[in-house]
């Protein structure tokens, strides 16, 4: 075999396309037989090309796993030594490489099963030897080997680190420096414990000068194998110390340079925003948020230098910036907000368009983390926008109808109270001369609308006139956010919308028929639209036209089509909502599609690097992807399809809705439903969660119709309860999600209510404990990362307001008896009375107390004389 094979590796490399083809099937019959192992080491070995002894290695590399077993130890013994051999004394770096390769995948087999003893100590000696290339080899095979046989590098954890430390500062071999960053990314991301994760930020200052180097010698792909280790130390819990300013320069620097491409920018940026969301105390306590400001904000002006082409891109700096931005404002508001306004009132008055145009997009990405603070300045704040609004410059004006959609989301209620200026405003933004401002308009109009009551009435006639003209007369991205905007009017001016609907309604027929892919999402805007407008007008009016709509939306699921799949979810529960029990009679056509949505693969996808750079370096990739091949593919990255996580949400949330209004009528399916949704209170994403809590909630509203009546219900119905109080009680101690935790707490008050206090009687300990836990901010939703030592008294209100509803619940079902547990609750409570903490949070403790005394009776006067800070009145009940 080995003669034939020889010509045959040769023939491989010839230019001549037919005679390769040839060689490459006629190799892959050999390579069925285990005994190419030592012919093809054999020409690893004597091939007097390094093309010739490459292609040997790269075949072994992809034949040796499925050979391995079958192999002689004689043989095996051979293979190991001849592949040492060749690291050590081969000349052609190719070759070492290809060679360094097959050690990996044999090490997955050998090692484990104690058979290579001598590889380790092997890899030792030649990482230090005098001899660049063999210092080079190793750090590759360490970085390979963390794939294969990563737990076995524990024993020698300390003397790698060492190793690696000393190869990152290698003075004379720019090759090992980088051999060695690579490695060190590699242990790093196989590392998990804090303690050894620490021991990396030593590595810091050898790293940046690894990456420095690298980027001055246009080596940028090696660079940003530093913001991959940046990034594993981030998300690790582990403090980073000292470490964090060096590593927001050296981003800075990064980011700010326009000699680099741009991928390696966006790395940079990125960066920035991963230690505003991990360790936002770091930045807080090293005085970095000012100086990151001073480089995001002018890169939000940045994208009018690049091509056209870049301005669309992810990547683009200015899109990237205003993320940073937006992470920075949610995490450290009070420290942002003061120097963005100041940006934002400078950079409006710049003649370059883009300047003002980051002044309008700066104020709108901080709005959702800094609302507090912007409610206090209104005015310059809508003095700004509002004049961009009627800037000369699209661009411009595009920003300032952005900025007014986020103010209408996160600066509510105060921001409505100026609708008789924003409103005429947004109007003739309408008939700008631009789509894309239109487009933008369109949305703050639907967020603005969403929010308003009565005061949308007088402009609803000139509101519905030009929102009907532009869904019959525009493009279809238009069309969508027009009838987004068309559902917030819906929603605001409820029956007085009545004289709208028939129209709207009309037209919707038309848009829930599209069938081709183009149409899809229009189709799925306006199927929610029918079930907002149908909650609107009312029962009495949409009933007799509600089966049309109905057959429309569950034909739709035909189309394969999750976004059109998760709008209908959401338009039948809007239904449900409006038809109450006259739903029951759609449940055996819609509860079998909100199952199947329930259950639909999770839709991970997998990022496979099947490539090998030296199987592709000479085009002799054919012979090694055969189907013989079983070489574990590397996973570069891990994705989810979001639109399937939104339909799944929204399924489970028609779950709740249908089982809430129908009651009894839901008995067939309750059984079911109840199993997706435990099954869903721990699934991996917190919309999905978020729902299935809420709608288990209302399994015990509808058991306790469903039951009523049975021999067996009450067994049955407390079942059911027993099953949700459990979960909630774990959701509250366990789940890291704020808002997650918050619906559990307002569930089991809700509980409390429905049921009184013998159906929570035998969860009272666990549900005081977990009270007891969040109101001391221990909970798992609630711990602060482990590099701040400040006393941050930040939290989250929706969060605190829910817990806060369980303590008058509890007095509520317990009148008098609530006086001992209420003693080892009220301390805790009382740290939110102090004067250091904001007014939303007093308020909070003074509504808490006044309703308990309401409900607690006498034990409340124990507590009349102890003296809180407050800078607000008490009323005077509670002291009573």
């Amino acid at each position: 075999m080995s003669q034939s094979l020889e010509l045959l590796l040769i023939q491989v490399l010839m230019p001549d396309n037919d005679a390769r083809r040839q060689a490459e099937e006629q190799i892959k019959r050999l390579a069925k037989d285990p005994q190419v192992v030592p012919a093809l080491i054999h020409h690893l070995r004597t091939a007097k090309t390094p093309n010739v002894r490459q292609l040997a290695a790269v075949i072994l590399r992809r034949k040796i796993t499925g050979h391995w077993a079958k192999l002689s130890s004689q043989i095996r013994q051979l293979v190991k030594s001849s592949l040492i051999e060749s690291i050590t004394v081969e000349h052609s770096p190719l070759v070492r490489r290809a060679s360094a390769n097959v050690v990996s995948i044999i090490a997955k087999y050998a090692v484990p099963a104690g058979e290579w003893p001598e590889l380790f100590p092997f890899l030792f000696q030649c990482s230090q030897s005098v001899q660049e290339d063999h210092r080079e080899v190793a750090l590759i095979l360490f970085s390979s080997l963390t794939e294969t046989v990563g737990d076995t590098f524990q024993a020698h954890f300390a003397d790698l680190q060492s190793l690696l430390l000393k190869c990152l500062q290698d003075e004379t071999s720019t090759r090992v420096r980088v051999a060695a960053l690579k490695a060190v990314g590699s242990f790093l991301e196989f590392t998990s414990a804090g303690a050894d994760v620490v021991k990396f930020r030593e590595f810091i200052p050898s790293i940046l000068n690894v990456s420095r180097q690298c980027l001055a010698n246009g080596e940028e792909d090696v660079a940003s194998i530093a913001f991959e280790i940046f990034d594993e130390l981030i998300e690790s819990p582990a403090p980073l110390g000292d470490s964090v300013g060096s590593i927001v320069q050296f981003s800075l620097e990064v980011c700010s340079s326009k000699k680099l491409e741009t991928n390696t920018r966006h790395q940079a940026i990125q960066l920035i925003s991963w230690l505003a969301k991990y360790k936002s105390n770091a930045l807080k306590k090293n005085k970095l948020v000012v100086p990151i400001l001073q480089v995001m904000c002018p890169l939000l002006a940045e994208a009018a230098e690049e091509d056209e082409e870049d301005e669309d891109s992810d990547l683009a700096s200015d899109r990237a910036a205003a993320e940073v931005i937006d992470t920075m404002a949610v995490n450290l508001p009070k420290l942002v907000f003061p120097p963005i306004l100041e940006f934002a009132s400078l950079s409006i008055q710049q003649v370059n368009p883009k300047y003002r145009e980051a002044s309008a997009t700066a104020l709108g990405v901080v709005s959702e983390g800094c609302f507090e603070l912007m409610k206090d300045k209104m005015e310059p704040i809508l003095h700004i926008v509002l004049g961009a609004l009627r800037d000369q410059e699209q661009m411009v004006r595009g920003a300032a109808s952005f900025a007014l959609g986020q103010f209408a989301e996160y600066l509510q209620p105060e921001i409505t109270s100026h609708y008789e200026i924003i409103l005429p405003c947004i109007l003739n933004s309408l008939d700008d001369a631009s789509d894309g401002v239109k487009e933008k308009s369109y949305y703050a109009l639907a967020a603005f609308c969403e929010n308003m009551g009565e005061e949308i009435l007088p402009f609803l006639d000139p509101l519905m006139g030009r929102l009907l003209a532009t869904l019959q007369n525009s493009p279809r991205n238009l069309q969508e956010t027009c009838m987004s905007a068309i559902g917030s009017v819906a929603t605001a001016a409820e029956q007085a919308f009545v004289p709208y609907a028939e129209r709207v309604l009309e037209l919707m027929k038309i848009f829930m028929v599209l069938t081709n892919d183009e149409d899809l999402c229009s189709r799925a805007r306006a199927t929610e639209l029918v079930g907002i407008v149908a909650m609107a007008v009312g029962r009495m009016r949409m009933e007799p036209i509600l089966p049309a709509f109905i057959e429309a939306a569950i034909s739709g699921f035909s189309l394969e089509f999750s976004e059109l799949r998760e709008y209908t979810h959401g338009f039948f529960s809007n239904v449900a909502e409006m038809m109450d029990d006259g739903f029951a009679q759609y449940l055996p056509h819609v509860v079998p599609l909100a199952f199947s949505s329930c259950n639909l693969d999770d839709g991970s996808a997998l990022d496979i690097d099947d490539s090998d750079d030296d199987e592709n370096l000479n085009g002799f990739g054919g012979i090694s992807s055969d189907e013989d091949a079983h070489d574990e593919p590397r996973v570069r990255n891990i994705s989810i399809r979001t639109g399937v996580l939104d339909e799944k949400a929204a399924a489970t949330q028609a779950i709740g809705m249908f089982a809430l209004h129908t009651k009894s009528s839901y008995a067939p399916y309750l059984e079911e439903s109840l199993k997706i949704l435990v099954k869903h209170s721990s699934y991996f994403h917190e919309d999905v969660r978020l729902q299935a809590i809420t709608a288990l909630k209302h399994m015990v509203t509808a058991a306790q119709e469903v039951y009523q009546g049975h021999n067996d219900g009450p067994t049955k119905a407390r079942e059911v309860l027993d099953t949700v109080m459990k979960i909630c009680i774990k959701t509250m101690n366990d789940d890291d999600d704020k808002e997650v935790v918050a619906q559990a707490c307002l569930n089991v008050a809700d509980i409390i209510k429905d049921c009184g206090y013998m159906a929570i009687e035998p969860y009272m300990h666990e549900l005081v404990a977990a009270t007891l836990l969040l109101l001391q901010e221990k909970s798992a939703c609630q711990q602060a990362e482990s590099d701040s030592d400040d006393d941050d008294t930040s939290h989250d209100e929706v969060l605190m307001d829910a817990v806060s509803d369980l303590l008058p619940a509890y007095a509520k079902s317990m009148g008098p008896h609530f006086g001992p547990v209420f003693a080892k609750l009220f301390e805790p409570l009382m740290k939110f009375a102090r004067a250091s903490r904001p007014p939303q949070d007093r308020t909070m403790v003074v509504a808490c107390l006044a309703e308990v005394a309401q409900e607690m009776g006498a034990p409340i006067g124990s507590y009349v004389n102890v003296q809180i800070s407050f800078e607000i009145p008490i009323p005077c009940f509670v002291l009573i």
